[in-house]
C-alpha cells in the first residue's frame, strides 16, 4: 500500500523562479512520508541536506576509508573529505544547469553514508558473510539508515526526508527495475518501496545525475592525488596514464620540476574541468534535443541525460583501469584490503554467536529478533562502524592486536 506523501508548504517558502523548467523545485516536492511543517526559511531540499548533516551516520565518515585505512596519514581522503569534494562539484555543475544546487548538495553528502568500514574491501567481506540474508548493499544500508536507523526524532526512525531526496539516493545510477516489471526489489529497497513507490524504473532528477557524475570527476582525480603522495606511482608512470597523461606532462613542460603538491594540484585542476567541460558540453545538447519541459520528462527519459560524451567516457574508462592496476591492486593496498577483509568477517560470525557482545542497545534489537533477525541488526552494527572502532572492536572481542 503506498503512503500518502506528507507536505506542508511553510508560509514564507518562496519559488524558485530562476531554475530551468525541468529542475526539481522545492514548491513542487511530493513531500515526506510522515507530515511534518517545512521550515519558513530554508526549501524542503535545504532542509534535507542540514538533516544529512547533522545525522550519527554522516559523522562517522570522517573515520571511514576511501581506499586507505584511516590513520595512513593525514593528507589522504576519507569518505567525509570524498562526500565534501562531491558536493562541491554537484552545486557547481546543478547551478550551470539551472537545476537545484541544494538537492544535488543534499544527494551528494548522502550517497556514501551506507559505506562498511575498510571501504570497498569492508563492503565485499560483509556482502559475503551475511549472504544468508540477502548479503549486504551500501546503497540499500543508505536508505535504512536514513528511514529507518537514524533515530534523532520522537515521532518517527530515519531523518524523513523528502521524496525526491531518497528517490535520488537509490536511483543516481539509474533504474532499479525495467520498464513494466512486476518482480518487486528485495532488501531495504524493495521494502520502502512497497511503502512508497520510488518509481524504481525510470531514471532519476537532473540533480541525482548529476550527483551521480560529479563522484565519479571527484574520486578519479582524488585518488591521482592519494596514489602519489602514498608513492605508489610516480609522476612518470602518471605521464603514461590515459587522459590525464598528456595534462601531466603539460604541467611539467610548463612549469619543470614542482613540489608534489603543487604538481598535483596543476595536473588534478586540468583534468576536472576538461572532465566538467565535456560533461555540459554533451548534456546541453542532449537537452537540447529532447527539449524536456518537466522534472517528469527527465524521469521517463530513455536514458540519461547528464552525461559525458562517448569519446569522453571511454577515457575516464581507460583512467579508472590505470589505477584499477596502479592503485587498487598495488600490492600494499592488497595486504591490508585482505586484513580488512578478515577483521570484517570475523567480527560478523563472531557477534552472530553471540550477540551479546553487542553494546546494549544493539542487544536489545537482537533479542527475540529469530536468526535472520539477528543476523540483520548485526550487520546494521558492522556496517555503522569506522575504521578504528572495527579494529578496536576486533581487538576487544579476540584480545588479538591487528596492524592495518
Amino acid at each position: 500500500m503506498t503512503a500518502p506523501p506528507g507536505r506542508l508548504l511553510p508560509p514564507l517558502f518562496v519559488p524558485s523562479g530562476s531554475l530551468a523548467s525541468y529542475a526539481s523545485r522545492p514548491e513542487s516536492s511530493r513531500g515526506r512520508l510522515y507530515p511534518e511543517p517545512e521550515s519558513p526559511t530554508r526549501s524542503c531540499y535545504q532542509r534535507d541536506r542540514d538533516r544529512i548533516i547533522h545525522s550519527a551516520a554522516f559523522r562517522r565518515l570522517k573515520h571511514k576509508t576511501q581506499v586507505f585505512v584511516q590513520h595512513e596519514g593525514d593528507y589522504y581522503r576519507t569518505r567525509l573529505t570524498h562526500s565534501l569534494e562531491v558536493a562541491q562539484i554537484a552545486r557547481s555543475i546543478a547551478r550551470v544547469l539551472a537545476v537545484d544546487e541544494d538537492l544535488a548538495e543534499a544527494l551528494s553528502l548522502a550517497h556514501d553514508l551506507g559505506h562498511t568500514p575498510f571501504g570497498h574491501a569492508g563492503e565485499e567481506a560483509l556482502n559475503i558473510a551475511a549472504a544468508a540474508i540477502g548479503g549486504f548493499d551500501h546503497n540499500a544500508h543508505a536508505l535504512r539508515l536514513l528511514t529507518t536507523l537514524e533515530h534523532r526524532y520522537a515521532a518517527f526512525d530515519g531523518l524523513n526526508l523528502t521524496w525526491e531526496t531518497l528517490e535520488g539516493l537509490v536511483k543516481h545510477n539509474g533504474p532499479l527495475l525495467r520498464l513494466g516489471s512486476v518482480v518487486p526489489l528485495a532488501g531495504p529497497i524493495g521494502g520502502f518501496d512497497r511503502q512508497w513507490t520510488l518509481d524504481l524504473e525510470n531514471w532519476p532528477a537532473m540533480e541525482a545525475q548529476i550527483a551521480a557524475i560529479a563522484d565519479d570527476i571527484a574520486y578519479v582525480n582524488h585518488d591521482i592525488d592519494d596514489a602519489l603522495r602514498a608513492g605508489l606511482f610516480s609522476v612518470d608512470d602518471l605521464a603514461l596514464a590515459p587522459l590525464v597523461g598528456l595534462m601531466a606532462k603539460e604541467v611539467v613542460t610548463r612549469f619543470g620540476t614542482l613540489e608534489l603538491g603543487r604538481f598535483i594540484g596543476e595536473t588534478v585542476h586540468r583534468l576536472i574541468s576538461a572532465l566538467i567541460d565535456d560533461l555540459l558540453t554533451e548534456t546541453r545538447g542532449r537537452l537540447a534535443r529532447t527539449r524536456p519541459g518537466t522534472p517528469a520528462d527527465i524521469r521517463r527519459h530513455d536514458g540519461a541525460i547528464v552525461s559525458l560524451s562517448s569519446a569522453m567516457a571511454e577515457k575516464l574508462l581507460q583512467l579508472k583501469e590505470f589505477l584499477q592496476q596502479h592503485m587498487y591492486r598495488h600490492p600494499r593496498v592488497v595486504a591490508r584490503t585482505a586484513i580488512a577483509k578478515e577483521v570484517v568477517a570475523g567480527l560478523y560470525q563472531r557477534l552472530l554467536d553471540d550477540p551479546g557482545l553487542m553494546p546494549t542497545d544493539w542487544q536489545g534489537a537482537a533479542d527475540g529478533a529469530g536468526e535472520d533477525g539477528t543476523a540483520l541488526v548485526v550487520r546494521d552494527y558492522i556496517a555503522g562502524m569506522t575504521d578504528r572502532f572495527a579494529l578496536a572492536e576486533h581487538r576487544r572481542i579476540f584480545r588479538t592486536e591487528i596492524e592495518l
